[in-house]
């Protein structure tokens, strides 16, 4: 299995999905976009993971390599390769398949539950993550179902919180990667974000329940498996 993870900033790593990657002995190739490192070529990869980042997908003056990215993961997905996006990466997903992405009305940062959404069948990615799962959470944008794919979970905050396009690619709007480690790592890079709000919780709220970040870990696996095709999943 050949994995490639596009990273925006040091301090948002792949988290728990190291574990397994490991499982499975993945060869893992880490592009750091902020030390100008060359987005990799579609033919060298089977995976393509796109990490979260306080940018925007918009933010291409300040960020130029955007737009070689977004390009980048449209190739992806139009070769048929398997692509998760997790919070910006899913925003990027919807921008490169000519969604729109744009800031939610409220910010959204801490342990917030996610509900499903629709009358589709419950199989798949669509029962990976458990309907009423609390997940952790850490953004301001948002953005419109890409055409063609399945929007499942929403939240209190934000309509659109996760969707597939097929069983191949994934974009969450949330975290489920994150340990306790990783979090402390975030509120360290971004402390402007915990800014009071109906939805946004305080440091202390986001790391004194480490029992959540436990329970993060087997849904991203369970997720992971799905994408791999390990087999059918159905909710009950």
């Amino acid at each position: 299995m050949r994995v490639s993870i596009l990273q925006h900033v040091a301090f948002e790593g792949i988290g728990s999905l190291r574990e397994w990657l490991a499982s499975r002995k993945a060869e893992v190739a880490l592009t750091r976009l902020y030390l100008g490192d060359t987005l990799p070529d579609p033919g060298c990869y089977e995976w393509l993971i796109v990490m979260g980042g306080p940018m925007g997908v918009h933010d291409e003056t300040g960020f130029p390599w955007l737009a070689e990215e977004k390009r980048s993961i449209l190739g992806a997905i139009e070769g048929g390769k398997r692509v998760l996006g997790i919070c910006l990466g899913a925003q990027l997903i919807a921008a490169a398949l000519g969604a729109r992405v744009f800031r939610n009305g409220e910010r959204e940062i801490g342990w917030h539950p996610v509900r499903r959404v629709g009358e589709g069948p419950r199989k798949g990615l669509a029962a990976a993550i458990p309907d009423g799962s609390v997940v952790f959470h850490w953004h301001a944008d948002t953005f419109d179902l890409p055409p063609g794919a399945v929007g499942f979970l929403s939240s209190d905050a934000c309509g659109n919180q996760a969707f597939h396009l097929g069983e191949r690619v994934l974009g969450i709007q949330f975290h489920l990667e994150t340990t306790l480690e990783s979090a402390r790592a975030l509120v360290g890079g971004c402390p402007g974000d915990l800014v009071p709000g109906a939805f946004v919780q305080s440091e202390a709220e986001i790391l004194s329940h480490p029992q959540r970040f436990t329970a993060l870990r087997p849904i991203m696996s369970r997720v992971m498996d799905v994408m791999e095709g390990a087999g059918p999943v159905t909710a009950a």
